[in-house]
């Protein structure tokens, strides 16, 4: 039986923005239509803030989501590293500009970078030196969304299609193309059917998410549907009428548990059930996002902690409990002026970019207090996607830190390195939290 934590905020109507794919929109900060109107006009993308009490301590064994932040334009920071006693030390390490368009996905694997953008190509780098040793090419254009598992590529198209290739490394890296999502068969038969479940999306797909114990992907769409894909035969086994507006995210715990964020301001919590036939994924939990539409999401390593990015700048994080298994709202996490696009979690570090052209990396504390440790400043453009992975580039995972891959509607990826420790164990470094930035381009 589906629930909903606190309360189940109106649904916005059809026509708000999407981040998907929205070539005319200019990516400032959308403000709902189920936000307050009482902003001034002298300041219309200052994201509402919400109290210091919000964010105390005490936030993270609240058992109940607070009532909805009251709306001021205080235009405080929030808390940096500097006043928890961190010495952070980020630099770009790399930077790329292809003449591609915008660069709208990106995905890790195996010292590999893929990048997708407005052009009909997928570029895939080799790390540390960051150097382009493969692309992709289709008929499609506009790659909206990228998954790597076990040597497969999955991508996502503006034409409604997923193409799948294969990554060999026989002496070189080579990607062979061995699908189409969904197969031209299996459209007809299901058009002249009349089953539903076997079509294509009617609208652009927004996002994926594998959960290779259950040998399933899970594609998310503009229009209003999740589609379940048995990654064996490529055939579609379920849609989920998951949303009542477009779906923009979606993420897969391991524990297989899908979480899906749309323009109803919502979070639903979805589990699978193998005895209840063609339609086993059934709602169990609604998490309001109070006001504004949710854009991205983010799950840690281990499923605790749930991230979920909107368009009036707030992070909204909620935490699962240890013993109840049940989320439990924790609080918000602020300082992005514009609208949240982007979201990635590795380690102790979390990992936002933003329609204001940053890109904020936190660090979670045992208590789940978040510092912002670094803002990394150099894109031009929106922060439309961003991956991570703990320590440096060629895999030392002992190392403190991480490494950030960002690619912005500018045109240009870049590669940050970020290192935070204790000033308490470390007085080394002082003040060079400053953003040191290597800088090269290839044209």
């Amino acid at each position: 039986m589906a629930s909903t934590m606190d309360f189940e905020p109106p649904n916005s109507p059809a026509s708000a923005p999407s981040f998907a794919i929205r070539p005319n929109h200019s990516f400032l900060r959308s403000i709902s239509t189920k936000e307050p109107s009482n902003f001034s006009e002298d300041l219309p993308y200052s994201p509402p803030r919400l109290s210091t009490s919000v964010l105390s301590s005490n936030t993270c064994h609240h058992n109940s989501q607070p009532s909805t932040p009251q709306l001021s334009f205080t235009l405080d920071n929030p808390k940096l590293a500097d006043d928890h006693h961190f010495q952070t030390t980020y630099r770009c390490i790399s930077s790329v500009l292809k003449k591609d368009g915008q660069i709208l996905s990106v995905a890790t694997s195996n010292g590999l970078v893929y990048t997708g953008s407005q052009a009909n190509v997928i570029r895939v780098w080799k790390l540390p030196e960051f150097t382009e040793c493969d692309h992709l090419k289709t008929r499609g254009s506009m790659v909206v969304a990228l998954k790597v598992s076990n040597d497969m590529v999955y991508a996502a198209y503006a034409d409604c299609k997923i193409r799948v290739w294969r990554r060999t490394w026989e002496g070189v890296i080579k990607h062979v193309r061995v699908a189409s999502i969904p197969k031209v068969g299996s459209f007809v038969r299901s058009y002249i059917s009349g089953r539903d479940k076997m079509m294509k999306h009617m609208g652009p797909i927004s996002s994926l998410a594998i959960n290779i114990s259950d040998d399933i992907l899970y594609s998310a769409s503009l229009d209003k549907t999740v589609k379940v894909w048995r990654i064996s035969d490529l055939k579609c086994i379920e849609t989920i009428q998951a949303h009542n507006d477009p779906i923009n995210a979606i993420v897969v715990g391991d524990d297989g548990v899908l979480y899906t964020a749309s323009d109803d301001a919502t979070v639903r919590v979805w589990r699978r059930n193998f005895c209840s036939g063609d339609r086993p994924h059934s709602l169990t939990v609604t998490l309001p996002a109070k006001c504004s539409p949710v854009k991205t999401l983010a799950l840690t390593t281990d499923g605790g902690v749930l991230y979920g990015g909107c368009s009036d700048g707030y992070i909204h994080y909620w935490i699962k409990g240890w013993f109840s298994g049940q989320l439990q709202y924790g609080g918000a996490l602020l300082g992005h002026t514009h609208a949240v696009m982007c979201l990635s979690s590795t380690a102790n570090y979390f990992i936002s970019g933003s329609a204001d052209s940053t890109c904020r990396v936190w660090f979670r504390e045992q208590d789940c207090q978040h510092v912002c440790v670094a803002i990394l400043q150099g894109h031009r453009g929106p922060i439309r996607c961003v991956t991570a992975f703990p320590g440096c580039v060629n895999n030392e995972e002992s190392e403190d830190g991480c490494t950030i891959c960002t690619g912005s509607l500018d045109g240009v990826i870049k590669m940050w390195r970020v290192r935070c420790t204790s000033s308490s164990s470390d007085n080394t470094g002082k003040g060079s939290s400053q953003n040191a930035c290597d800088y090269f381009e290839i044209a």
